[in-house]
């Protein structure tokens, strides 16, 4: 967090002659080890990475909040692959950032976190007094992040950081934190130039005897389903996802974080329905079903109304999340690994193994039952409005969902087709969409779309001033609906009134266009055509939708 106290601590001073301190080595290493963009906020203590920063070739993004500059490094490790960076100030800028890491946490987002930390003599608990002093700042980061390092010489820094990135980019992948005290980076150092660095992500294989015993059962199968998580996306794990559900015959359900792990119109796609109860049936009639990179948590399980009848094979690389809800079969594995070892010895089986079961019939009369759920209920304007955005997004658009209504819909509608659909959904925080967007246009050099509602945008609206400093090709749709929508629907359908969910709200266009990035206000009716000329324009620009958009009713209660 940037601070104006001019008297809590010494400015740096100058290096002469050509000097580098540690902070040239922070950047050098994640130079060699691929970084070409770097998120955050400048700091006090921070001083001596920024002014690395100045002598290297990486990128830096300036967000205005901490918390989204986590969010943008996330976006931007999920759009394109590669590891976001994130450099932290002490203190406040650190603590703002942790909900946005939380969120990369939860869904296995590598990052590699670089945060300051005040003077060397002041660690320790020693209360010095020192701006922006914490008796253990890296403990306050220990629930968002896979580890956590404290480097208190400069020659540990190179190898520090190359640890943090195999550790981020190894299964089950998440963000790494690293702290530097302020003399580490300032003070001159004897440390050679970092010339090559190499960080490959452990094996994760899985275990032999599970994947033959998953085999028999499988190959035993009779009415075989399968749910596809997000780790089967993080596992690069599509290719032979879709060989074994064709091998077996098995209908796929993609959980909201795995939308796109499966072809959406093949003949054995159950989409994304995992709210409505005729889909959950037909997991729970399943004689095995094999659960990739899911825990089968609160959502995918439609709140916890999943009750299978058959057993059950989970892979899964985070062993916390193995039988975490259900008694299985349970493979601590990379997803990628583990499918493509389960697709070289297992063999294609007859789809008419069992007398009057055809699984094909299965998935059409099941989305037929569930339009038809959908059908009976008067949401024709929601299904048009989110109709029309996935008409108007180019097919290899990458989208970030931020927690609001529309979104809630697109875990379940949206068809990802050539894009990726990112939400903020593993942790749930608001705030995710515009942000997490950002970094997709840093990382891709291509137009994204953002959506949010009036209530989450407010979070990451400072953000308008970052896609206008870089000039990013980030289309954002706001859906205001005049409140917290989601908790209205909640608090209204269980108590029968709504508190404190109302929202003052700014004119989203003036607010924009004071930014100085183009901004329309549409009737949803005209969100389409509004959209497409969006993406047709050049930088950042904003789409204004004032409608009140109705959740379909829950099948769960």
């Amino acid at each position: 967090m940037v601070t104006t106290d001019s008297v809590a601590a010494a400015p740096p001073q100058p290096l002469t002659g050509g000097e580098r301190n540690g902070g040239d080595l922070v950047v050098e290493t994640l130079s060699a080890l691929g970084a070409t963009t770097v998120f955050g906020i400048p700091g006090q203590h921070a001083l001596g990475l920024f002014d690395a920063l100045s002598r290297s070739d990486l990128r830096f993004v300036s967000s205005r909040v901490e918390n989204n500059s986590a969010f943008a490094a996330d976006g931007f490790s999920r759009a394109t692959g590669q590891v976001g960076v994130l450099f932290l100030s002490t203190g406040p800028g650190a603590l703002t950032a942790l909900a946005g890491l939380q969120e990369a946490y939860a869904t296995g987002v590598p990052m590699v976190v670089i945060a300051s930390q005040i003077p060397l003599e002041g660690l320790g608990a020693r209360r010095k007094g020192m701006l922006h002093q914490l008796d253990d700042q890296k403990a306050s980061a220990a629930n968002v992040t896979k580890s956590q390092r404290l480097i208190q010489h400069a020659s540990g820094i190179p190898s520090a950081i190359q640890d943090a990135w195999t550790e981020a980019v190894s299964s089950p992948q998440g963000p790494v934190w690293i702290e530097v005290p302020q003399n580490v980076l300032l003070d001159p150092v004897m440390v050679p130039q970092v010339e090559d660095a190499l960080a490959e992500p452990f094996d994760n294989p899985p275990r032999v005897e599970l994947v033959r015993e998953a085999v028999k059962w499988l190959t035993e199968s009779k009415r075989p389903a399968i749910v596809a998580g997000g780790g089967t996306r993080r596992g690069n794990a599509e290719h032979w996802l879709l060989s074994i559900a064709e091998k077996l015959g098995a209908p796929v359900l993609c959980s909201p974080g795995g939308n796109g792990a499966f072809p959406w119109e093949h003949e054995l796609s159950l989409q994304a329905w995992v709210e409505d109860r005729y889909v959950t049936e037909v997991l729970e009639d399943a004689d095995v079903l094999l659960v990739v990179g899911s825990s089968l948590g609160e959502v995918t399980s439609n709140y916890f109304t999943l009750e299978p009848r058959g057993r059950i094979i989970q892979i899964d690389a985070e062993p916390r999340v193995l039988e975490s809800n259900r008694p299985a079969l349970g493979i601590r594995a990379d997803a990628g690994q583990a499918l493509a070892a389960l697709d070289e010895a297992l063999p294609t089986l007859d789809r008419d193994r069992t007398d009057g079961y055809d699984a094909v019939t299965l998935v059409a009369e099941t989305l037929a039952k569930v339009q038809g759920r959908l059908d009976s209920q008067d949401l024709a304007m929601e299904r048009k409005f989110m109709a029309d955005i996935r008409a108007a997004a180019p097919a290899g658009l990458q989208t970030y969902w931020d927690m609001t209504i529309a979104a809630y819909w697109a875990w379940s509608c949206w068809d990802a087709k050539d894009g990726q659909f990112h939400s903020a959904q593993g942790a749930g925080g608001l705030g995710y969409g515009f942000p997490g967007a950002i970094g997709g246009a840093v990382g891709l050099g291509e137009r994204v779309l953002a959506v949010s509602g009036d209530g989450s945008s407010m979070y990451s609206i400072a953000e308008l001033a970052t896609a206008k400093q870089h000039n990013l090709p980030v289309t954002w749709l706001i859906v205001d609906d005049g409140g917290y929508g989601i908790l209205r629907e909640y608090m209204e359908g269980a108590f029968g009134k709504a508190t404190a969910t109302e929202l003052t709200r700014p004119d989203f266009v003036k607010l924009a266009e004071a930014f100085g990035v183009p901004a329309v206000k549409v009737a949803p009716g005209d969100v389409r055509q509004a959209l497409e000329d969006s993406f047709a324009a050049e930088g950042p620009n904003v789409v204004v939708v004032e409608t009140l958009l109705r959740l379909f009713a829950p099948t769960h209660l």
